[in-house]
């Protein structure tokens, strides 16, 4: 796998941070755009990502591959209901901490270190640095402080359709109205185009709010579940 785009995702973290610094207590129980979770809810899964991701990276060093929670999806559920409650400045402190911590890590691997398989959507660390630059961005959105889709960068954008495209059905063809990009599902002879802004196209996908919510002449379709977790690649006995 070729390099992630690293510099890309520190740039994601700096915007979250600056995105929180003047984060009041209030606001963090505020309730998020999220159903059942509270800001404080979003910025535990973004503190504890990192953290997660981090840890994969160590063992993958290692060439160990580990589970990406021991415990399941209970216990990363866990985890942010145990979280969720602290304060706006322990949340800062929190999440500043476990991205140096995330970034250190991704400092040490070399070209060829990327390619190294984690469990996390049985890929590899580079599909981990992707993934980190999913989160951050999407999920600034959901703080609900102000960072709307439009601040997305472009290439993230284009990136989160790619990742997202298995949400429709077969026979839709995407087309971004603002770059030279066109997405198509499963069919060379599309019966459903969608158009729309490459930011938009990627929130609405998301499940997030579109500043202009993209087009189709007969309504947008219906989207499906979250992209699942691939079948993982067997590996050749050593």
């Amino acid at each position: 796998m070729r390099r992630p785009p690293l510099t890309a995702v520190r740039e994601g973290h700096r915007a979250l941070e600056t995105l929180v610094v003047g984060l009041t207590d209030a606001q963090v129980r505020a309730p998020s755009p999220l159903p059942g979770w509270s800001r404080g809810h979003v910025l535990a899964h973004l503190t504890d990502n990192a953290r997660m991701f981090a840890r994969l990276a160590e063992h993958a060093l290692r060439g160990e591959l580990v589970p990406t929670y021991d415990g399941g999806t209970a216990e990363r559920d866990a985890i942010i209901e145990a979280t969720a409650g602290r304060s706006a400045a322990e949340h800062r402190t929190e999440l500043a901490r476990q991205t140096v911590e995330l970034e250190t890590v991704w400092d040490r691997f070399r070209e060829a270190d990327w390619a190294r398989p984690v469990t996390f959507r049985n890929g590899s660390i580079g599909t981990t640095v992707l993934a980190r630059w999913r989160e951050t961005w999407i999920h600034a959105v959901d703080l609900d402080l102000g960072l709307r889709p439009d601040d997305w960068p472009e290439e993230l954008a284009a990136h989160a359709v790619d990742f997202l495209l298995g949400r429709l059905p077969a026979g839709t063809r995407l087309r971004a109205d603002d770059m030279p990009r066109e997405w198509s599902v499963g069919d060379d002879d599309p019966t459903t185009l969608v158009s729309g802004r490459v930011r938009d196209l990627a929130a609405w996908l998301a499940g997030r709010t579109p500043t202009v919510p993209p087009t189709a002449a007969r309504g947008l379709p219906a989207l499906g579940p979250w992209p699942p977790h691939p079948t993982p690649t067997p590996r050749a006995s050593r």
